[in-house]
């Protein structure tokens, strides 16, 4: 294995086991976050202000919209993952731990890039309002940031619907995160990896 893709939707725990599988590993560690940004996070924290049209995005689209909207922008990111996949798989030196929601299952099973293993990580629908509303210190929060966080929270969940559906569909691994540690869901993910074979 040369390059490692670890996808799933927001607050499953993607950054944080991507990061410790990569320092376990030797390899580089890398978001598809950074490629390009859609509206992130529609909540204040101590480093920034929400932007006016990322509260404009998740305050007048519904949920069918913003998917199509989030769908449309992978779409458009996906040449160039595809590139860092197969540069990296192919190259000599450190592998690479690749995570992000970009990483849609459909496109991913029809990479023909050798040396490379995907799995997607998953949460229960309450442990993930539970994370996200600590992350955007829901009891505190006024009534209308309340309302982008609960918009953002129900468009994740309909993702990781639609993400499972799609990792089934294309016979593809994927964990569930709830409950567990680091270190155990990255021994799993390397555990499979070493079960799959090449």
């Amino acid at each position: 294995m040369r390059v490692l893709l670890i996808g799933g939707t927001s607050h499953t725990g993607k950054s944080t086991v991507a990061r410790a599988a990569a320092e376990r590993l030797g390899f580089a560690y890398r978001p598809t976050d950074l490629l390009a940004r859609h509206p992130g996070r529609p909540w204040r924290t101590p480093e920034r202000e929400v932007p006016p049209h990322v509260a404009e995005h998740y305050g007048t689209l519904g949920v069918d919209e913003l998917i199509r909207s989030v769908l449309d922008h992978y779409a458009r990111l996906w040449p160039r993952i595809e590139e860092i996949v197969t540069e990296h798989a192919r190259g000599d030196g450190p592998g690479l731990v690749l995570e992000g929601s970009a990483l849609w299952p459909g496109r991913v099973a029809a990479l023909d890039v050798p040396h490379t293993e995907a799995v997607w990580l998953t949460a229960d629908d309450e442990v993930l309002a539970d994370r996200m509303h600590a992350s955007a210190r829901y009891a505190a929060a006024t009534a209308e940031e309340r309302q982008l966080v609960d918009t953002f929270l129900a468009r994740t969940r309909r993702f990781q619907q639609l993400m499972r559906e799609s990792v089934d569909a294309a016979g593809l691994r994927r964990i569930d995160t709830s409950g567990r540690s680091v270190p155990d869901l990255v021994e799993e993910i390397l555990v499979g990896h070493c079960r799959q074979g090449p």
